[in-house]
């Protein structure tokens, strides 16, 4: 595991797609049960990537961290960028939906109506390049609830490149990248900061020149 930034109470590192954010019900090895085993001591998961996406994801080493680092989460004062490959496009924008995430099924659905489990979600995304019928996003977060981006492009015709589940008719893996996650350390205010491209690796390569230009700052 590549570890970007390290101290007595947090960890930044990179989750590499197909490793659960923390343990599930497959027993797969997770980030939690890696990064603990690795540091002889607890290691505890503040925010989750879905189990097929990678990027920046930070842990916390103690309760005290997990506590702080959760309440900057839910107050929205952590940066989330990711790049993601889409069918279609536009111009960009904003999203901004009534997200229900079925846990029975786990999938999550874009409704018309307020009820029990549905949370807010929003984002906003720019297009970056587009090659035929696909484009290369940038997309920062504003809230976080479960398969948010994946379900909230497919509400719209859009769905991610390889993601299946929500309608893309590609069999590759998951166009969908973590590669900026910055916050105010809560303990030492110093800023931390990750950012890291997708992997030289497809379906990312279709952009290669965009993503080696920064796919944040274009």
């Amino acid at each position: 595991m590549e570890i970007l930034y390290e101290d007595a109470r947090l960890i930044l590192v990179i989750k590499p797609p197909g490793v659960p954010s923390q343990d599930d019900p497959t027993g797969r090895p997770s980030m939690v049960g890696l990064l603990s085993d690795e540091r002889a001591s607890q290691v505890y998961c503040i925010h989750r990537l879905d189990t097929a996406v990678g990027g920046v994801m930070v842990y916390a080493k103690t309760k005290q961290a997990a506590g702080a680092l959760s309440v900057l989460f839910q107050n929205s004062q952590v940066t989330k960028q990711y790049c993601a490959i889409v069918h279609g496009g536009g111009k960009g924008g904003i999203m901004e939906d009534l997200l229900y995430h079925d846990k029975r099924i786990n999938k999550s659905f874009v409704v018309q109506t307020q009820r029990k489990g549905v949370k807010h979600a929003v984002l906003e995304y720019k297009t970056v390049n587009t090659r035929g019928e696909l484009s290369l996003v940038n997309i920062q977060l504003k809230t976080g609830r479960p398969h948010q981006i994946r379900a909230q492009f497919s509400s719209r015709g859009m769905p991610l490149l390889g993601d299946r589940k929500y309608g893309s008719p590609q069999r590759c893996p998951i166009a969908l990248w973590c590669h900026h996650l910055s916050f105010v350390h809560p303990f030492t205010e110093k800023q931390i900061i990750g950012t890291v491209p997708p992997p030289q690796a497809e379906p990312w390569m279709r952009f290669k020149d965009s993503l080696e230009n920064g796919v944040s700052n274009s």
